[in-house]
């Protein structure tokens, strides 16, 4: 590769009229690498005013592209801007997220220097207002995520993903592009098949940039359900086990509901008939319900106030439901995926999170 190589900057969106503009402006005030940089914006046909605010930074600065993005899924776009795109280096950028004035170059020599196959920065979080706080609050606790080192701001080194990415453009002649299946999850699935190729994923924190997660719950727990749903695909497709982490939330849910059918089931019928083996299974069952939505109560509040000590005590009244958005939604999504991609085998259903934010 040359010493200065040309960069290419992509980023998919679709409906963001209120995001776009920022997020343009904040990588043109880049810090320019040497070879400079170029800005692919794939557009999901959007039918708001994301395209007028995009041509309005293309008149502007003719280092803005527009492409169209006629599939809408984020996957289509990331792999439309590749295709078209000039740089040796390719950086995928998210249009929700804040980036430092040196993300760019810093991007570039941590790839240069590490000789790893694709870099990034930990996931850390920005934005305001109660209920996203409250979301960011959680979002950086262990037992939100299950303790996933990409949310340790302070980790360097090797890593199984990291949040966007940087890579050489050649990479994906070796190890393909995007998988179009995949609505959500498509950045861990292609760090999946980095590494079974033999290549690195490097974190470095000097990469920095801001996140700004979902500001309200129901929107937070669609968002974990559609990562739940679409990780089972990629199991199936690679054909590997689930870490616990992506296990324990469809585990308890289960827990759940048989207890509870056990409960009423053996309940009901030992009313209609009188059996008392039936009694026994139905209070067996009620017990093993409370029991364990108990013990995880309990968990959840003695979480939520350990994260209030940390972000302020006047979060704790909604953190327990911003934890239980984090696991039942990515719980019931992968119970979602499981009937969908492994019992009745079918394909990916990308409709429910072509909307969606």
């Amino acid at each position: 590769m040359a010493d200065n190589p040309l960069v290419t900057v992509i980023i998919p969106c679709r409906n963001e009229e209120a995001e776009i503009g920022h997020c343009l402006d904040s990588i043109l005030r880049q810090d320019e690498p040497e070879g400079g940089f170029e800005i692919i914006v794939a557009d999901g046909m959007s039918t708001d005013r994301t395209r007028e605010i995009i041509n309005t930074r293309f008149l502007a600065d003719k280092r803005v592209r527009l492409i169209e993005n006629p599939e809408k899924t984020t996957p289509f776009g990331l792999n439309r801007a590749i295709k078209v795109s000039s740089g040796k280096i390719i950086i995928r950028i998210d249009v929700h997220t804040e980036y430092a004035s040196d993300y760019i170059v810093r991007c570039v020599e941590t790839l240069l220097s590490t000789g790893a196959d694709n870099v990034g920065g930990p996931v850390a979080t920005k934005g305001g207002g109660y209920i996203r706080t409250a979301v960011r609050a959680a979002y950086h606790s262990p037992f939100a995520v299950g303790g996933a080192l990409a949310h340790n701001v302070n980790y360097e080194g090797e890593i199984d993903t990291v949040a966007y990415g940087c890579w050489r453009k050649e990479l994906f002649d070796k190890v393909g592009l995007f998988d179009e299946q995949l609505t959500r999850n498509q950045d861990d699935e292609l760090n999946l098949r980095i590494i079974r190729s033999g290549g690195i994923i490097w974190q470095n924190p000097k990469i920095r940039s801001w996140y700004k997660p979902r500001a309200s719950l129901w929107s937070l727990f669609n968002q974990y359900r559609q990562y739940g749903y679409f990780k089972v695909l990629v199991i199936r497709k690679h054909k590997i086990p689930a870490k616990l982490r992506h296990l324990v939330p469809m585990l308890f849910l289960i827990y759940l509901e048989l207890t509870a059918i056990m409960g009423v089931v053996g309940t009901g019928l030992a009313t209609a008939g009188g059996s008392k083996m039936a009694g026994l299974i139905g209070t067996a069952g009620l017990y093993s319900f409370a029991t364990g939505l108990l013990i995880y109560l309990c968990a959840v509040t003695i979480a939520s106030m350990s994260t209030a000590v940390k972000w302020g005590i006047r979060y704790l009244p909604i953190l327990p439901i911003v934890f239980i958005c984090y696991h039942f939604g990515y719980g019931i999504g992968f119970l979602e995926g499981m009937g969908r991609f492994l019992i009745l085998n079918r394909q990916a259903d990308s409709s429910k999170t072509l909307l969606t934010r």
